[in-house]
């Protein structure tokens, strides 16, 4: 794994992008990386744009902001429009059950949110994400977004966005 990656989440508010960035953030930051994590949302929290961006680097982190993304998770069709442009330099994710298939070499495509319905809650497409990004990328280990998952969740929602996230990581294996 090279020392500095940039990381964009994006798509519709609601999808848990944001807690997905924070989420990203907290497992480097429990394996000694350096983090910064921002977040923007349109106006509407539901449904309109939302956007967590993550630096992890293993060295001081200077400048505060994304500025080539690296890594890009989209989760709508209007994220894609907004970032299919770095896929030249980016490796860019996205959710096949709701943006449209793209082929090219830096496209990774993979059914998230019918895979949280399989799973029983849609809303665990973000964690099923998370694992194929973490799996395919070694951005964070497996065993740290475990940790923070039970350090951020009660219940029967741990067990829920375990199995989400080794769901994706299972996913990230048959690619």
């Amino acid at each position: 794994m090279k020392d500095r990656h940039e990381i964009v989440l994006a798509g519709s508010g609601g999808q848990g992008l944001i807690v997905c960035g924070m989420m990203l953030g907290e497992a480097a930051i429990l394996e000694g990386k350096n983090v910064v994590q921002s977040q923007s949302y349109g106006i509407a929290s539901r449904g309109g744009l939302s956007k967590a961006e993550v630096i992890i680097d293993k060295q001081e982190i200077m400048f505060q902001q994304v500025q080539k993304p690296d890594i890009v998770l989209v989760l709508t069709e209007e994220a894609m429009s907004m970032y299919a442009a770095n896929a030249a330099e980016s490796l860019i994710f996205y959710d096949t059950t709701l943006v449209k298939v793209r082929e090219g070499k830096n496209y990774y495509g993979f059914p998230f949110t019918e895979m949280g319905r399989e799973l029983g809650h849609p809303g665990t497409a973000n964690m099923v994400a998370l694992g194929v990004m973490c799996q395919m990328t070694g951005l964070v280990k497996q065993e740290s977004l475990e940790a923070v998952i039970n350090q951020r969740f009660t219940g029967p929602a741990v067990a829920m966005n375990v199995n989400a996230l080794n769901r994706g990581v299972e996913l990230a294996h048959l690619q």
